[in-house]
């Protein structure tokens, strides 16, 4: 049952050959890969104008510097991460640009930062979208963490299928929102040029509020930075890209700096126009468009479009995400599930991770983006600011052609990034403070799998000295329950492979016990039972105790020991769940036990 689902959720299995069809152009990748940035801007000027209005509704005019000075940032980082791509076209962004530049440990607090990121990328994204559903649905409201659930699972399935599929399928959403957005600014500016619809109450610009503080201003632009999350992630995701790669990733990152860039000022310069403050149950994009629209047809498809894109910039995590913990998997940090490709030639162990901690995100938080947008803005500014760094210790280093004016990019950048990620640390220590937990167990998680990945592979390797012993005969234990077919069968099976054939039962009532003995020696008197009562009804401990000692034997004999356990297999998956389950258990301490083999005899049955 669960194979014709999988192929009708997922698809077909691709073919290793078919790889270089899942490869993007410069259009599908801006809708895979810009839609987690040009999301933002429907939370991104909410986020200044929540930190204003704590002062007065009049200091909400200070958004415009604000916006300018965030696009200065995005300026100066679209110039840093064009300079990446070119400098490591194979992929990795942040993390490959700090591992190699400032040291391992500076590679994985930024790897590790982006891992958490994406999570949280795809929380903040499904939950503005499910915000902005209950704009336009306000009855809605009780159910934000369902259907933000349900969202991530949908976003989830079309990642699986590939990434090719998944972008025709969010190509369309994504250029229907860039064209919703452009007629909403456009509109907007035009109505307030030509004065129509000139009686909303806005801020003076230039005014003077009391109680606004340059500390303020600063928590006010590390808020609004937010709108910068996900222009890293063409970075990490240039094997994606058709080639040449570098060219079409840089030319992506270029139109996407630029939409958003637009964007946010639009909205911004609107939102003051307008008098917008912001609301709990309504955001500030739909008091703009209903503003500028009144509650008409282009009013719902603005709400629907940014209700896709929000939920559909997800796919941005779902895109860099696995490529990040493939990279990380490569230099042994993370396990080697993450190299796998999936049936549709995609990292779906990646895939599948990123879901689940997000959808944990989403539940912790309960699905409120004001406290998950102060971890995912540090979350991002963290690598920002390193791979920034990264980049001046490179030019330093190498110095090529121009490399003052790259150093000089790269500076500004890094200045703009660690002032932006102190101000997150001062001034929302409330809400960022997990990153203090959560990364140095992440990076020692990550050095511990290192370790292990290490010292592994010469206990694996074949070299000319071979330390294994030489048995004469090989021992067979046969876990029995009672004489059915199912043993009947493994005991030809032991028989067949073993020198000396012991079977074992244990029993929890003295009685039920002698009977099945009786029976054992009546068809097999050839074959030795031991027969092992246990006191507090636990089949696996006398069982493990009595290997133990069986082994003991056989390594003074020089034997092998062997454990066969007989195990009927039922002809329906689901009917596994009708049976005793202690064979599982069984096998599973079994396996902890040294130079033990352990082996199960499968018997179907037909009906």
């Amino acid at each position: 049952m669960a194979s014709p689902l999988k192929r009708l959720l997922i698809g077909r299995p691709l073919k290793s050959s078919e790889a270089g069809e899942q490869k993007l152009g410069k259009l599908k990748a801006l809708a895979v890969l810009s839609s987690d940035a040009l999301s933002s801007i429907a939370y991104g000027t909410e986020q200044i104008l929540i930190v204003l209005v704590t002062v007065s509704a009049a200091a909400m005019w200070y958004s415009l510097p604000i916006a300018l000075c965030v696009l200065i940032l995005l300026f100066a980082l679209n110039l840093s991460y064009k300079q990446i791509i070119y400098s490591y076209p194979h992929g990795g962004g942040a993390y490959v640009v700090s591992r190699e530049n400032l040291g391992k440990n500076a590679g994985l607090v930024a790897g590790g930062s982006l891992l958490v990121d994406y999570m949280l990328t795809v929380a903040v994204s499904v939950s503005s979208g499910a915000d902005a559903i209950i704009s336009a649905f306000p009855s809605l409201y009780p159910f934000v963490i369902p259907i933000a659930v349900v969202l991530v699972i949908l976003v989830t399935v079309i990642n699986l299928r590939g990434i090719t599929e998944s972008a025709s399928i969010l190509a369309v959403p994504v250029y229907l929102f860039v064209f919703s957005i452009i007629v909403l600014i456009f509109t907007g500016v035009f109505k307030l040029l030509m004065g129509i619809d000139a009686t909303h109450e806005a801020a003076a610009v230039g005014t003077n509020v009391q109680g606004v503080t340059i500390f303020l201003l600063l928590r006010a632009f590390a808020s609004g930075s937010a709108s910068l999350t996900g222009i890293e992630a063409i970075s990490n995701a240039i094997p994606l890209f058709k080639k040449p790669r570098a060219k079409n990733a840089a030319k992506t990152l270029a139109i996407m700096a630029s939409l958003l860039g637009f964007f946010f000022l639009g909205i911004t310069v609107l939102a003051v126009a307008y008098g917008t403050v912001p609301e709990l149950k309504v955001t500030v994009l739909s008091q703009i468009a209903a503003n500028v629209f009144g509650r008409n047809f282009m009013f719902y498809f603005i709400q629907a479009t940014t209700a896709l894109i929000l939920v559909l910039a997800a796919n941005t995590g779902f895109s860099a995400f696995p490529l990040l913990a493939f990279n990380l998997a490569k230099d042994k940090y993370m396990p080697r599930m993450y190299l796998a490709k999936g049936d549709r030639l995609g990292y779906s162990n990646g895939i599948v991770t990123l879901a689940i901690g997000s959808i944990v995100l989403i539940i912790l938080f309960h699905g409120k983006t004001e406290l998950l947008v102060p971890l995912y803005s540090v979350g991002v500014f963290i690598p920002f600011t390193l791979s920034q760094t990264g980049m001046i210790v490179k030019w330093w280093k190498e110095r090529p052609t121009g490399w003052r004016k790259k150093l000089g990019a790269n500076l500004l950048g890094a200045v703009i990034s660690f002032t932006v990620l102190v101000v997150l640390f001062l001034t929302r220590i409330e809400s960022v403070w997990p990153v203090f937990i959560f990364m140095p167990i992440l990076i020692f998680v990550f050095h511990k799998t290192r370790h292990h990945y290490v010292k592994l592979g010469p206990q694996l390797r074949v070299d000319g000295v071979m330390d294994l012993p030489d048995f004469k005969g090989n021992a067979v234990i046969v876990a029995v329950s009672d004489t059915t077919k199912v043993v009947e069968g493994a005991l030809k099976y032991a028989k067949s492979i073993g020198d000396t054939v012991i079977a074992v039962h244990v029993s929890v009532d003295k009685a039920q016990g002698k009977e099945v003995i009786d029976r054992w020696h009546s068809i097999h008197p050839e074959i030795r039972i031991a027969h092992l009562y246990s006191t507090y009804r636990s089949i696996s401990e006398p069982l493990m105790k009595f290997i133990d000692t069986a082994k003991q034997k056989a390594d003074q004999d020089n034997y092998s020991l062997t454990v066969l356990i007989p195990q009927f297999i039922p002809k329906k998956g689901w009917q596994n769940v009708l049976h005793n389950q202690t064979s599982l258990l069984i096998r599973t301490k079994l396996l902890m036990k040294k130079d033990v083999v352990v082996a199960t005899y499968p018997y179907h049955l037909k009906e």
